[in-house]
């Protein structure tokens, strides 16, 4: 059925950051039922080819700098899983063009990212790499049992969380403390995180079997801010190798599927369309809800991509 058109004009999500590790707390995680829908807009959105920028090493995650209106490009660079200082992070504009290619270097395989109080949080291997927006001073967080960092994400009281995809651990920096937050098998290997007031919004990859691949694949989760629940997002059908995380104001998410190269929609009830078909390493997208632009780092390709949505 043809997509409707519909003028989104999105609320932006503000995510805000200070820096902690929390002692574990017990977890009785349990697995509920379905969300409630939510009032607003679920039209499907049009989406048009908006511009396309090659020259990037391995670029796994975009951010964008509300402030100073620019996009924070991380580059793997090398093996996802190797200290070998190869990492970097770009700087771009909104339309594309490069800024500072290099604008910090040193780093690992860095990965997702997340922006708070003029703060750059970056997910590297078994770091948080915390990275300051005026002056690049780096300061950095070590979770010793980490095996693959990959996502990051700020609550509004400015907590960080960060995804373990291959340990099956969200962790948390709480003040100057990071350390396990949730630990459990239900998280089917979590990648993509979204904070909202209530609750944080996981993109699982799937359970795995072998290298990347899943014995089935993953679907949109909940975690409750106290961290005792965990909750299917809608029926907990299988979506996608999930990566990538964005909300779109409304309720619902857009949301990357790294290993078939996709960008879907996925409506609060967990039903979801595909918006658009891409190459293999649709990574972790940015959404900038003032300009109607969503913005794709393709890791494979070593390119960025935009599209504009109507």
């Amino acid at each position: 059925m043809p997509a409707k058109k519909v003028n989104r004009s999105f609320p932006l999500n503000i995510s805000s950051l200070s820096l902690a590790l929390v002692f574990a707390l017990p977890l009785a995680l349990v697995l509920s039922g379905c969300d409630d829908k939510p009032e607003g807009n679920w039209d499907v959105p049009v989406l048009s080819k908006a511009w396309s920028v090659d020259g990037f090493a391995q670029p796994e995650s975009v951010i964008y700098d509300l402030k100073d209106e620019v996009l924070y490009v991380s580059n793997v660079a090398g093996n996802p899983n190797d200290k070998d200082g190869k990492g970097f992070i770009s700087k771009i504009r909104p339309t594309g063009e490069m800024i500072e290619e290099m604008w910090v270097e040193g780093l690992n395989a860095p990965k997702g990212m997340a922006i708070f109080d003029r703060t750059l949080y970056v997910a590297d291997i078994n770091t948080l790499v915390v990275i300051d927006l005026a002056d690049k001073s780096v300061r950095r967080f070590e979770a010793i049992d980490a095996i693959f960092l990959n996502d990051v994400a700020v609550d509004a009281n400015g907590r960080v969380y960060v995804s373990d995809m291959m340990d099956n651990v969200i962790y948390r920096l709480d003040g100057e403390n990071f350390s396990t937050w949730i630990k459990s098998g239900v998280l089917d290997n979590p990648n993509g995180l979204f904070a909202e007031e209530d609750r944080i919004v996981i993109g699982a990859w799937g359970p795995i079997s072998e290298g990347f691949n899943t014995t089935r694949p993953g679907n949109l989760k909940t975690a409750s801010m106290d961290g005792q629940t965990l909750a299917d997002l809608g029926s907990g059908a299988p979506i996608g190798n999930l990566d990538g995380v964005e909300g779109d104001g409304f309720g619902n998410y857009f949301v990357t599927d790294w290993m078939n190269g996709k960008l879907l929609f996925v409506r609060a009830d967990g039903s979801f369309e595909e918006l658009l078909d891409l190459n293999q390493g649709s990574a972790d997208l940015a959404y900038i809800p003032s300009q109607g632009l969503i913005v794709i780092p393709m890791m494979n390709d070593g390119k960025i991509v935009a599209y504009k949505v109507e």
